[in-house]
């Protein structure tokens, strides 16, 4: 996804390009949000918090404009070495970025003070997501609470579910991203290889086939990626979980429960490369992996 050629040819004088970071604590809808503003499913949904745990690039073009948006994981006080990583790619998008997309949840009481609080000085639009649920002069209070805390360049009420308001929060966007050339070529969505969406939408099945703490105990990791032109592409993954009762959960019994893993990440895998694959899923357990630096590493949390 990351090879194509950047021609800076015929680039309008007026040309825009920026980095938007969509920032916010979990489970608010970032990820739903950015598929919706691309038109494109790059970031995996669930309805778990803590679904995301990397920084996911994504990015709109069209002839005036590039946008690089940055899809983060959702704000928290980290309680171990995995999400000391998540938070640190926050500060990195954060860092990066040229304007922040805020997201509140319209249904929530207070202010979210510990996203507030890493989103800085940042200039950033307040995006009061989930409106559909409520009426929308219920969540005034809230919005108001907000502006008492910091300025913001705008408000807007949206669904990223239902597609609510995008428009709008998309004309606000791109009235603040400043001049410049593209960053990427106008055909790219995402500089991220394949194989780490693999990974994600195999990740995301185990999100959904799964309940309690395997989930959160489990990444994923391609541990073979075969390009065959003549034939399936052969993706082989290790799904890592941190003791050996989680393994027998994710496998099940007769080896049922991996099974239909497998079967629901290859339909979504070969959706997304627009190819057959031939897809081998291991279980492999590794003691603590969260908070070990060099798994982490391995894993791509680092």
């Amino acid at each position: 996804m990351a090879d194509s050629f950047l021609d800076l040819h015929n680039i309008p004088q007026d040309h825009r390009s920026g980095y938007v970071a969509l920032v916010g604590k979990p489970n608010v809808g970032k990820s739903t949000l950015l598929n919706a503003l691309l038109g494109h499913k790059l970031s995996i949904v669930t309805p778990k918090a803590q679904t995301t745990r990397h920084r996911v690039l994504g990015i709109f073009s069209d002839e005036a404009m590039q946008i690089i948006f940055l899809d983060t994981p959702g704000i928290i006080r980290p309680r171990y070495k995995l999400q000391e990583a998540m938070m640190h790619a926050v500060s990195g998008a954060v860092a990066d970025a040229d304007l922040l997309v805020f997201l509140a949840d319209a249904r929530q009481d207070s202010p979210d003070t510990l996203s507030l609080e890493q989103a800085g000085a940042r200039p950033a639009i307040l995006a009061v997501n989930k409106i559909d649920l409520i009426q929308q002069e219920e969540a005034l209070p809230l919005v108001e609470q907000y502006l008492a805390l910091r300025a913001f360049e705008a408000v807007i009420p949206i669904s990223a579910l239902k597609g609510y308001n995008l428009d709008a929060l998309m004309d606000e966007i791109k009235a603040r991203v400043p001049l410049g050339p593209p960053f990427y070529p106008k055909d790219m969505i995402s500089e991220h290889p394949e194989r780490f969406f693999v990974a994600e939408i195999i990740r995301e099945k185990v999100f959904q086939q799964y309940k309690q703490e395997v989930p959160y105990s489990a990444a994923v990791n391609i541990a073979n990626y075969e390009d065959r032109p003549d034939g399936k592409d052969l993706i082989e993954a290790e799904i890592v979980v941190e003791r050996e009762t989680q393994k027998g959960i994710l496998i099940g019994k007769g080896g049922r429960a991996l099974k239909r893993v497998g079967t629901a990440a290859r339909k979504d895998i070969e959706t997304f490369l627009g190819k057959p694959v031939f897809l081998k899923l291991f279980v492999k357990v590794r003691s603590d992996w969260r908070n070990r630096d060099v798994l982490l590493r391995s894993y791509g949390y680092r």
